[in-house]
């Protein structure tokens, strides 16, 4: 365990300080919905944008250490106490003191446990039961997906190494090509800490993130306290949601950022926001206002890290974004005066853009100057977005997602459901493998159902948010409660999922693991299956109701049984880290970590470690890797820490690799033939499995 673990309460200090610093005004009759929700939410970002341009300001300074990060925090934390003690002084309606010990927090919930029906707490004991096996399975276990093996991890040792974020020679594009913003902040930890131990806990608290976001869109949407609950389970007990929160994955992450983009979006257009951390002059209680400089600011630092984590979160920020625009243009045009008004609201969409471009520019400016394109080389911008738009292929291309996204246990079920849609394809003139709408070297249909981070399906999930999309859309005022303009807000962000789906469907190719790439959509719209959820259960309450509602109401629970099922199945047997495990999936508790990292390739464990030892032995310092463009990186930083790696192959135009002459060994995961193009004159070769080295002759 590394002794610096402890620097990790560096960026909880600053949270905290934070949240006590940026809090919305207490007592304030209009206030936003959920307070205490809102602070973290404004904290997330905050966070989350102090972590991205600091190791972007880090990295131009050449502090890109250990020291620099421990700086950079204690820096933060200096600048958030002077902000909470500006707070404190002008607003003590909230006492330190309770701030601190969190009594207000304690007692609300308290209170709500108390007036919970026995429902509302199985439920609320369930998500908590799911978050729990969640975070043990964060601490325990070791990274060990595949992509985190290959480009998530091995790029956050390049970083550290040349103690700059600049662009490096790889032969693994995905390194650079992807967008690096969880990454940058699983750097905070790795320079804090000087391990990989907590890496885990980002994703977790994404997973946080967003059930806080959720609970509060379904408030601000007008659900009320089982309404909010239900929305959580249904996000809680999706197996993605379960396996992917203690991953290394960043699908949780951009998932959280669209949360947080959609809460403070609902607030600008469904009037009374409480979005200033000062009261608004001139406007009389319950007034609809124009947003103020604290959201705008917020919402640029929300679409920037959307942006710098991973693009396909941008169609959903997108309609979001453009829906908030127009009713603030809306608003101003309505109210003298009109002009300066209409400049505010231009102001503030040039804000958003702008903080947009501060997070995510330098990166996007990196791939420019590299690949002479903002989204990098030729290969990323044809494998993954659609190359055909015409109506049968867009038909195809949706048809083919859902029934990956709905896959099931039933075999028969899934064949002949694959075989309706191939069929459907051809008579349409498409092939269903076509390139040009599927990603590269996959072919459709693929198995999901099965508990995997990777592409785990959620048809149980699925279904109840598209009925609430649906029912949202249909009938706004579904439960007979809340006033026109609520119900109004619901249809309307209804409307702006579909978008979200729309886009994706017409942008993005078919792949097995498209399942991951819509998590964000799946999140942001579960608090429409909470209102409707609730809305069946109410009916079925009702003095005398109809049978048909209690036969909706029963198959409404016996549904929701079945999700919770299937996301606790995720957490206790799913791959690769499960609690207790099975044949093909070891429980996390019965692997050391070294082993648990290769719970996907078992064997390659003693082949890694047995080159790792012969080039350790040699007293090599500087060591070459050779590599195929899809293989494990990771492993290699992890045995050779404190020595110097470098790539002896690229994919960079202008960056070079580095020549095999000028290293003390060569480590190999490709064929023999590969690696022995690599040898220089006189070094001898040997493989272990899948791995081998190359070493000069001895002296």
């Amino acid at each position: 365990m590394s002794p610096r673990l402890f620097l990790a309460v560096l960026p909880v200090a600053g949270a905290l300080v934070t949240g006590f610093a940026v809090r919305p005004r207490a007592g304030v009759a209009d206030g936003p919905v959920g307070a205490r929700r809102l602070t973290v939410i404004r904290v997330a970002l905050l966070a989350g944008g102090f972590g991205v341009v600091g190791v972007e300001a880090l990295s131009r300074a050449g502090r890109l250490n250990p020291t620099g990060f421990v700086e950079l925090w204690l820096g933060g934390i200096v600048v958030a106490t002077l902000a909470a003690g500006w707070r404190w002084r002008i607003d003590r309606l909230t006492p330190l003191r309770q701030w601190v010990t969190g009594a207000a927090t304690r007692r609300a919930v308290a209170r709500w446990w108390h007036e919970a029906g026995p429902g509302e707490r199985a439920l609320a004991l369930t998500v908590a039961g799911l978050l729990l096996a969640e975070l043990v399975l964060a601490l325990a276990s070791a990274p060990n997906t595949y992509d985190s093996q290959t480009y998530h991890l091995p790029k956050i040792e390049h970083w550290a190494q040349r103690h700059s974020v600049e662009f490096f020679a790889t032969n693994i594009h995905r390194q650079v090509t992807f967008a690096p913003g969880a990454e940058y902040l699983l750097l905070h930890l790795r320079e804090l800490t000087g391990s990989d131990a907590l890496y885990g806990l980002l994703q977790f608290g994404a997973g946080l993130v967003c059930l806080i976001g959720v609970t509060r869109i379904t408030a601000q949407l007008g659900g009320g306290r089982r309404a909010q609950l239900l929305a959580a389970f249904v996000v809680a007990s999706t197996p993605l949601v379960v396996l992917e929160s203690s991953s290394t994955q960043t699908d949780l992450v951009v998932a959280a950022w669209v949360t947080c983009l959609a809460t403070l979006v609902v607030d600008g257009v469904a009037g009374p926001a409480g979005d200033s951390l000062a009261a608004p002059a001139g406007d009389p209680p319950g007034a609809a206002r124009l947003a103020g400089p604290t959201t705008v600011v917020l919402l640029g630092v929300a679409t920037g890290l959307i942006a710098m984590t991973k693009q396909t979160g941008l169609l959903a920020a997108a309609p979001l974004l453009l829906w908030w625009g127009l009713v603030q243009l809306r608003r101003a045009a309505a109210r003298a005066p009109r002009v300066p008004r209409l400049a505010g609201v231009v102001l503030g969409t040039l804000t958003i853009l702008g903080i947009t471009a501060l997070i995510a520019g330098p990166y996007v400016w990196r791939l420019q100057t590299e690949f002479g394109h903002p989204l990098g080389p030729e290969y990323v911008r044809t494998s993954v977005p659609m190359q055909r738009h015409d109506p049968a292929a867009l038909l195809v291309n949706g048809l083919r997602q859902a029934h990956t996204l709905l896959d099931t246990p039933i075999p028969g079920l899934n064949r002949w459901s694959a075989g309706e849609i191939e069929q459907l394809s051809r008579a349409l003139g498409v092939d269903p493998q076509d390139p040009a709408i599927t990603f590269d070297r996959t072919t459709f249909p693929d198995v999901a159902w099965y508990p995997s981070e990777d592409k785990a399906a959620f048809p149980v999930q699925a279904l109840l948010i598209a009925a609430g999309v649906i029912a949202c859309l249909f009938w706004p005022r579904l439960g007979g409660g809340g006033p026109i303009f609520a119900a109004l807000i619901r249809r309307r962000y209804a409307s702006v999922m579909i978008v979200a789906v729309l886009l994706y469907v017409a942008l993005v190719k078919w792949q097995p693991w498209g399942n991951r790439l819509v998590l964000y959509v799946v999140v942001v719209a579960a608090p429409l299956a909470g209102l409707a959820i609730e809305a069946v259960l109410a009916a079925q309450r009702r003095p005398d109701p109809r049978r048909l509602h209690r036969l909706l109401a029963a198959i409404t629970v016996a549904v929701l049984m079945v999700g919770g099922t299937a996301g606790g199945l995720a957490a206790l047997y799913g791959w690769p880290r499960s609690l207790l495990g099975s044949p093909s999936v070891p429980s996390v508790f019965t692997l050391d970590r070294w082993h648990s990292r290769f719970v996907e390739r078992p064997s390659w464990a003693a082949d890694f470690a047995d080159v790792g030892a012969a080039v350790r032995q040699s007293g090599a310092r500087r060591i070459g890797i050779v590599q195929l463009n899809d293989t494990w990186e990771y492993p290699w930083w992890l045995l050779f820490r404190g020595r110097e790696l470098v790539a002896l192959q690229t994919q960079l135009p202008h960056h070079p690799p580095a020549d095999p002459s000028q290293v003390d060994a060569v480590v190999c995961q490709a064929t023999e033939l590969v690696c022995s193009w690599y040898a220089p004159p006189g070094w001898r070769l040997t493989m272990h499995g899948v791995v081998g080295y190359i070493l000069p002759p001895p002296r």
